[in-house]
């Protein structure tokens, strides 16, 4: 079962997908089909996070950003501040995804600032770990996961209830998945961290299962201990299937 007490969240990472017709679609389905259960969130482009949170004002949904920069302002062309994502209506941001880590080669200190600037600002930090199918064949996962963890919480992440996404790197986006011994596993690992680094607020913050999650598999993964929600992508950009992963999330043995 999930963690006793901790309430689920399903976020979904819409990635660099849609336009301002279709986010605004897809928000207005997702708010219309939320119902009692888990807390819902929806991370779409920088464009159209304006757009997606003043229409989910007022609606059981929340609204975060994809990354952020790790300074307030400053020169830093192309790049958005914590400060301009709270601004704009995000509540929640999605630092250190694998896709971040690997195509902007992200280390782990990165992902650090940039959660600190986060927690700064007021929003709470999702952050990505998760270890390459090289390291999983190896037998390096757990021990992956532990130097990110490690190398990209601060020291304020537990008080500011952040939460910490497990993603495989090799089921990102392949439609391949652990097998849920190999996820309880590494959530186990993770807990035990979280514990290690936070003590008692270790115990609560929430673990979030990120990899091909689907309506298919979300009824199977959610049920699995320290399993507090999923990190969607592909399924998040249909309503039906986010929808069907939340409900999935309300069902789940707590």
């Amino acid at each position: 079962m999930a963690t006793p007490g901790v309430r689920p969240l399903i976020a979904g990472n819409w990635k660099m997908n849609g336009s301002t017709a279709e986010a605004a679609a897809l928000a207005g389905a997702v708010a219309a089909g939320a119902g009692p259960g888990p807390d819902l969130l929806v991370c779409p482009p920088f464009p159209y996070l304006p757009g997606v949170a003043a229409a989910l004002a007022g609606k059981p949904v929340a609204v975060g950003a994809q990354d952020c920069h790790a300074a307030a302002k400053g020169a830093h062309t192309g790049d958005v501040s914590a400060p301009m994502l709270k601004d704009v209506g995000a509540t929640y941001v999605i630092l250190g995804h694998s896709e971040r880590r690997a195509n902007h080669a992200e280390t782990d200190a990165a992902v650090r600032a940039k959660t600190e600037a986060a927690l700064a600002a007021g929003l709470t930090p999702i952050v990505c770990v998760g270890e390459s199918e090289a390291e999983r064949l190896a037998g390096e996962a757990e021990a992956v996961v532990t130097s990110q963890l490690d190398g990209s919480l601060p020291d304020g992440f537990a008080a500011a209830g952040g939460v910490v996404a497990y993603e495989p790197v090799w089921a990102i986006g392949t439609g391949r998945t652990p097998t849920e011994a190999e996820i309880a596993a590494v959530h186990a690992t993770i807990r035990a961290r979280l514990v290690a680094r936070f003590g008692a607020a270790g115990g609560g913050l929430r673990i979030l299962y990120g990899g091909s999650m689907k309506p298919s598999n979300a009824v199977a993964i959610l049920a699995l201990a320290n399993v507090d929600g999923g990190l969607i992508g592909g399924a998040s950009l249909v309503a039906a299937d986010f929808l069907a992963i939340a409900q999935a999330a309300a069902a789940a043995p707590r």
